[in-house]
């Protein structure tokens, strides 16, 4: 499966919230997407497994994740010490491209994916082009001095949120990733049980 590149909105709708961030589309229409959309708001109950199933897709959708990666990071988590469930949303939000994108650096996961790829940020102080590189407690993310000036950049930072496990310079668009978060401190609305209750059955 490829990676989707289609409308976010449709999507947002899909899973009943804005899970790519604001979107003043799902607010005008916070129903699922297709002819009958508005009309399905009572739908049928879905089962345990749908449930289940429905939230794994939700926060592949959300971070951009592919099935095959996801399985991997999930697998990665079970090894942890700690709840499999908390590792997994960690693990998800110390890649690169989540960390470029809560430092305000892209405006979304997608965008901070692309910059990501397209070489215009340093890990460390090494270009690094691969969205899934895991940043570690105590690494710098910064753009590339020559990046600097890209529009897309500068109005993201303008308007960009602060997370305490992160620090960010606006002035040389350096960021410090200061530790690892607290489950409590991820805002995404996502039931991580689900996800391990859906993979324990394989």
């Amino acid at each position: 499966m490829a990676r989707y590149t289609g409308p976010s909105t449709k999507i947002a709708r899909k899973f009943g919230e804005p899970i790519f961030g604001a979107d003043k589309d799902f607010e005008k229409r916070n129903y699922p997407p297709g002819q009958h959309g508005a009309a399905r708001k009572r739908a049928r109950k879905a089962s345990e497994y749908g449930n289940q199933l429905k939230e794994k897709q939700k926060v592949k959708y959300m971070y951009g994740v592919l099935e095959r990666q996801f399985r991997n990071t999930y697998e990665r988590a079970s090894r942890m010490q700690g709840q499999k469930g908390e590792n997994l949303i960690i693990l998800l939000e110390s890649r690169l491209d989540n960390v470029v994108y809560r430092l305000g650096i892209a405006p979304t996961r997608a965008a901070a994916r692309q910059l990501v790829l397209h070489k215009h940020v340093t890990l460390n102080g090494e270009v690094c082009n691969i969205p899934s590189a895991q940043v570690k407690q105590g690494d710098t993310v910064a753009v590339r001095e020559r990046s600097k000036s890209l529009e897309v950049i500068q109005n993201s930072v303008a308007s960009a949120s602060k997370y305490s496990w992160l620090e960010f310079d606006a002035k040389t668009l350096t960021g410090k990733f200061l530790n690892i978060p607290a489950r409590t401190e991820i805002p995404e609305t996502i039931n991580e049980q689900l996800i391990v209750d859906l993979y324990s059955k394989n």
